[in-house]
């Protein structure tokens, strides 16, 4: 079961003059940064808010770190600005197994590494109303 917005995720040319511009317009902060060499994205989140659930919700701002890249792609394509909406869940491979019998393609067959050692899936955009989705299994969750 969905339990919360995770994440926003938002594509940028430039991680640090975006945080800074988040930090300096909201006052929101960096509670962390990585490299996910898989996805081909350096990243920050930026916490929002606690969650009822234990969780919390993020904007995750993401800079390419190479042009063949999901995000470097979609950057080229788009330019800056919202990518994808990410949802939490304390089981991500049973949501997708459970969203996936209801004929919305699912992009992985397994689950991938994603943010602070989360488990990922990301559904397929055309399924859901143009919306690049997420379903997350955060670390402590898993």
């Amino acid at each position: 079961m969905l339990t919360r917005i995770d994440h926003i995720g938002i594509a940028c040319f430039d991680l640090d003059r975006t945080v800074e511009f988040y930090r300096a317009t909201y006052g929101f902060e960096v509670y962390h940064s990585e490299v996910n060499e898989e996805q081909g994205v350096r990243e920050a989140m930026l916490k929002i808010n606690d969650t009822s659930d234990g969780g919390a919700s993020y904007l995750q701002l993401l800079e390419p770190t190479r042009e063949d890249s999901a995000v470097g792609k979609w950057l080229a394509k788009n330019g800056e600005g919202v990518h994808h909406i990410a949802f939490g869940t304390a089981d991500v491979d049973q949501d997708a197994a459970d969203i996936r019998e209801k004929g919305v393609r699912v992009l992985y067959d397994e689950p991938r590494t994603g943010s602070m050692g989360s488990r990922i899936t990301f559904l397929h955009p055309k399924d859901c109303h143009g919306v690049l989705t997420e379903l997350v299994t955060s670390r402590a969750e898993h």
